[in-house]
């Protein structure tokens, strides 16, 4: 009983000791909020969370694991939008999300641009990409 209460006590020291990093939030630079709300409320089904400053230009989303996504309105967007740098969500059941999408008629790709298919990583997990109001991609998978 000491030696398991003894390897108890190390391994709680060891847990506190050691730093782990979280993801807190990410922020999303948006054009427009409303536009940008509807797509993250609608397309991606995230639920809005209270945001603490109730200006008009900021939403916070839940995206899991204690984390935010901040979508936060200016006017000066940035104009260079690249696939490489993206937002990633991982889904339980990405066929009814791409049903989804497909029945809106919201345009989805894979990793080299041909529309409406599906990449196929060498990990077996399966990615498209889409677009949000501003152009930004996101990478939706079912690494989940």
């Amino acid at each position: 009983m000491k030696k398991l209460l003894a390897i108890a006590a190390v391994l709680l020291f060891a847990q506190n000791t050691f730093a782990q990093i979280k993801t807190n939030h990410i922020a999303v630079h948006v054009s427009d909020l409303k536009e940008s709300k509807d797509f993250y409320e609608s397309i991606l089904k995230l639920q809005e969370i209270d945001e603490p400053f109730k200006d008009g230009i900021h939403a916070w989303y839940d995206i899991g694991g204690g984390s935010a996504l901040h979508l936060i309105e200016r006017v000066d967007t940035p104009t260079e939008i690249s696939k490489t740098n993206h937002l990633c969500f991982s889904m339980k059941d990405m066929d009814g999300f791409i049903e989804r999408l497909r029945s809106t008629d919201y345009p989805f790709e894979d990793w080299p641009g041909e529309k409406g298919k599906i990449t196929t990583r060498p990990d077996g997990v399966r990615q498209i990409y889409i677009q949000d109001p501003d152009g930004y991609w996101l990478e939706i998978n079912d690494d989940y």
